[in-house]
């Protein structure tokens, strides 16, 4: 049977706005580009377009992230013209509570996009990307086979090893060891096995609760400030570290973050706070690679390329690299008189 409908403008109308979005995952986790229909954002960097769009356009994020046309694990990105000299395009990154600093799997789905439709023009097969984000400039390479990118490879920021080997109390869990580092985002780093988890599915909910008591004790009791940028200095969540289930893999890790996000893929800032932290208790060298599986036995691999003196601390240059897939692409209407247009969450 064959449906027939109006044409599309003119079922959306005039008292509905239209996002248009390309879909995509990076080793599970999803990514939500949105690639028409917003104004123009306002500001000379990417904090600025950043603000401007917190302060106008919130209602997107959460339209689009939240329930009815996204759940509580939806993560997105809006794409910018270039902020600084010689890069090649702009990007920042939202999720269900809030804004994020920078993100490792949306650099690797992003470079695939903008590189596979032309977004941003680049010769060669391993093709180069600066991207201005929130927490500075990331280089990415793209591996490029006939016509299609396979993989990305991208160099993070200065990652390093803020808090170590220190305990908090925490409410109905107990005493909890902890390190945090930072990789783009601090993340509070725990054993899964000190506190009884599973890092698979089984323990879903426990994984939420606990890495939300932990993120919540830490805040609470300890600093977290970035040695440069004040806006960078907060806890975006908790990973909890353990071994691999695949014995090829060096490790596996899952990531609680924003407001009980799970993330599915190996987190490319987390594990990149991981190879500042492993470097730092010398369980981690130079141009050494590891593969760090997610809570989905998805894998990225991570690789010190370099150590610098930042401000205070040694810090390491991190090369993470992993692969992205295409999921489908949305128009998405937002009726101006539906009273759950700026969409709902129930955690």
């Amino acid at each position: 049977m064959t449906i027939q409908t109006k044409d599309s403008s003119i079922i959306a109308g005039d008292n509905r706005m239209i996002i248009k979005t390309i879909d995509m995952h990076t080793c599970g986790e999803p990514l939500r580009i949105i690639t028409g229909g917003l104004p123009e954002l306002k500001g000379n960097t990417i904090l600025e377009k950043r603000h401007y769009f917190a302060g106008h356009c919130d209602n997107i994020r959460t339209a689009l992230m939240f329930e009815p046309r996204g759940h509580a694990d939806m993560y997105g990105a809006v794409l910018t013209e270039p902020q600084t000299k010689g890069a090649d395009l702009g990007a920042f990154f939202m999720h269900n509570e809030g804004y994020s600093t920078m993100c490792g799997h949306a650099i690797i789905a992003i470079t695939r996009f903008v590189l596979e439709t032309g977004y941003v023009r680049k010769e060669g097969r391993n093709p180069i990307l600066e991207i201005d984000v929130p927490a500075g400039r990331i280089k990415s390479k793209a591996y490029i086979r006939n016509g299609r990118v396979e993989k990305v490879s991208f160099i993070n920021v200065p990652s390093f090893l803020l808090i170590s080997d220190e305990t908090v109390e925490v409410r109905d869990i107990g005493r909890v060891r902890f390190d945090v580092a930072y990789g783009g985002a601090f993340y509070a780093f725990c054993d899964a096995n000190d506190l009884g988890l599973n890092l698979d599915e089984s323990d879903y909910n426990k994984l939420i609760y606990y890495g939300k008591k932990i993120k919540s004790a830490v805040m609470e009791n300890f600093r977290i400030d970035h040695p440069f940028e004040p806006e960078l200095g907060f806890l975006y969540g908790t990973i909890f570290t353990g071994k691999a289930y695949d014995l090829n893999n060096w490790s596996r890790n899952v990531c609680i973050f924003a407001s009980g996000e799970v993330d599915r893929s190996p987190t490319g800032t987390g594990i990149s706070a991981r190879a500042g932290l492993h470097y730092s208790k010398r369980e981690l060298s130079v141009n050494q690679r590891v593969k760090i599986e997610g809570i989905l036995g998805t894998t990225m691999d991570v690789e010190i390329k370099d150590v610098l003196e930042y401000g205070a601390y040694k810090a390491v240059i991190p090369e993470v690299t992993g692969k992205a897939y295409y999921t489908g692409s949305n128009e998405f209407w937002i009726d101006s008189d539906d009273p759950l247009k700026e969409g709902f969450i129930f955690r």
